[in-house]
């Protein structure tokens, strides 16, 4: 089943041409991969499903609902159904671990204080951090321990789909393994369809099920080996960085 469907997708800024005629879908229950150079559009494109920007053309559906569509208030309705993970985390610097984790269950639900506080540590322990970080800032985080921190934010509110933006840049190779093996993790055991950006060849040939890669038109749309079996010569390039930036 799809669970996101984009279609003729076009956009532009004045004569600058970003997406040309992309078209694509996602599965429920997979990891899929966006992949592009810098300025290829993957970032806009993704913000476009998640309904941050605008589509210029062409049509976009996410559980079956044509997102151009949608009343203001179906719109947040379907977006509880989501969570879009920024590169950087964008933690609440003012909040303790435990308080990020919480923020959207006390703005979205009715639930009992004590009742968010246990989901908040569920979710703590599911991305892999001890209850003694719960009351650090993300000032006393590592980088690696504020994308957990994020993710554990993310899965809060139980959302059918996860947009992940570049979740393992500026991490060493160790976190990277750990935050790629979460990712796994959360597919095998919570059932969630996983949407992300990245350029990371290591998150590209372990935990990605099927990715596209863009520059301006969809190059590629398939798994690894079908990749690593292209003979076209950006594809290689891409996949061994000669031309990844």
């Amino acid at each position: 089943m799809d669970i996101i469907k984009v279609s003729n997708l076009h956009t532009s800024f004045g004569k600058n041409i970003v997406h040309n005629d992309i078209s694509f879908s996602v599965k429920e229950g997979e990891i899929f991969g966006v992949l592009g150079g810098s300025g290829s559009g993957k970032s806009v494109l993704v913000k476009q499903i998640v309904m941050l920007n605008q589509i210029q053309k062409g049509t976009i559906k996410i559980f079956d609902k044509d997102i151009s569509k949608l009343s203001m208030q179906d719109i947040e309705k379907v977006k509880l159904d989501f969570s879009y993970l920024f590169q950087f985390g964008a933690l609440y610097s003012f909040l303790n671990v435990i308080e990020n984790i919480s923020v959207m269950l006390k703005e979205y639900t009715n639930l009992p204080s004590s009742l968010i506080e246990k989901i908040a540590y569920t979710n703590l322990d599911i991305v892999g951090l001890s209850k003694h970080t719960a009351k650090l800032y993300p000032s006393e985080l590592s980088g690696g321990m504020k994308k957990r921190v994020a993710l554990a934010r993310s899965l809060a509110m139980q959302p059918k789909v996860l947009f992940l933006d570049e979740p393992t840049s500026g991490l060493d190779p160790a976190s990277t393994q750990q935050v790629n093996e979460l990712l796994l993790y959360l597919k095998k055991n919570l059932n969630i369809t996983i949407v992300i950006i990245t350029h990371d060849l290591e998150t590209i040939k372990t935990v990605l099920d099927r990715f596209i890669i863009i520059k301006k038109e969809k190059i590629f749309d398939g798994n690894i080996n079908e990749a690593l079996n292209s003979k076209d010569e950006f594809i290689q390039d891409f996949l061994t960085h000669k031309k990844a930036d």
